[in-house]
């Protein structure tokens, strides 16, 4: 299950949120963005 966070607030947002409808139930903003959780290494040969 993904996690979202706000970008304004940055609030974690849960998913049942996001299914509604795309918008931060805290401050009301419309843009959410999507957690990573690993970051991948690339090596160039």
């Amino acid at each position: 299950m993904p996690e979202y966070k706000c970008f304004v607030c940055n609030k974690k947002v849960g998913d049942e949120y996001v299914r509604k409808r795309v918008r931060c139930p805290y401050c009301g903003s419309k843009i959410l963005y999507k957690l990573r959780t690993a970051a991948t290494k690339v090596v160039a040969r």
